[in-house]
């Protein structure tokens, strides 16, 4: 079976450029160095979920030409990841009818706290000509779920961001997508049981931060979890595609918004 992975926003919080630095190290006639804020969608048999909204949805959803879902998959409760949930009311219109989301605890609160009046349920659809109608789907980490029927989804535990942070395992390891991270809790090594062909890691900058691995941390990762094909995802002004492309060896890649790979 056929994974389709888009990466439709490839930016940190602040996108590049950015109202503060512009566009810092990044080359501004690399057109690939203009990256929204992260949002990715990933297509497996009919299924087709989104992980995370960015506040670039719109624009980002319009770019793919999607139109359908069948869920959204949040890792954290950062407003660069979260705070286009809203623009999810336009795929409620085309497709009739509420969608799903899943996340932890945590973030579940945090959305019913931001944005209470989106929240549906099973037995109640929201007026999604006025607003966005949403079911939530509470997950807990190392418990996998379902989607479709098709897609096996196992959340893993990130440690080191300064608020709880959630990856994903997919079909028992096929695609791994890391968030915002300084390291992957141990035990999640265990649910990665499929040679991996994707995974999807973040790089904020370089050098890494109090909250953010760098290139070394994100580099040690991949060489434990071997993937076929490795992308560098959220990068901020300090990371340059070329720069960042050159450092890599030949099966990882900086990505750049309106990437996809079939795998």
């Amino acid at each position: 079976m056929t994974y389709k992975l888009t990466i439709l926003g490839s930016g940190a919080a602040p996108g590049v450029p950015s109202v503060t630095c512009g566009w810092g190290v990044c080359d501004p006639t690399n057109g690939k160095n203009c990256r929204s804020r992260t949002t990715s969608c990933l297509e497996y048999a009919h299924t087709r979920i989104l992980i995370d909204t960015s506040p670039d949805l719109r624009m980002q959803l319009l770019n793919a030409d999607i139109r359908r879902l069948d869920g959204i998959v949040y890792t954290h409760a950062h407003a660069d990841h979260l705070h286009g949930i809203d623009e999810l009311r336009e795929i409620n219109r085309a497709v009739g009818t509420s969608l799903d989301f899943y996340a932890a605890d945590e973030i579940v609160q945090e959305i019913k706290n931001r944005f209470s009046y989106l929240l549906a349920t099973r037995e109640h659809t929201n007026n999604i000509s006025s607003c966005p109608s949403l079911i939530a789907n509470p997950i807990k980490h190392y418990q996998s779920f379902m989607i479709n029927n098709e897609l096996k989804v196992t959340p893993i535990r990130l440690k080191g961001h300064n608020m709880p942070t959630t990856g994903y395992v997919f079909n028992d390891g096929e695609m791994v997508y890391i968030a915002d991270y300084r390291e992957i809790e141990e035990e999640a090594f265990a649910y990665i049981r499929q040679p991996v062909k994707v995974m999807v890691v973040p790089l904020t900058t370089v050098e890494g931060g109090k909250y953010h691995a760098g290139f070394e941390e994100i580099m040690r990762d991949i060489k434990r979890i071997a993937p076929q094909r490795a992308v560098i995802n959220h990068m901020a002004v300090e990371c340059d595609f070329e720069q960042i492309n050159r450092m890599t060896p030949e099966n990882v890649a900086p990505a750049f918004d309106g990437m996809t790979l079939f795998f």
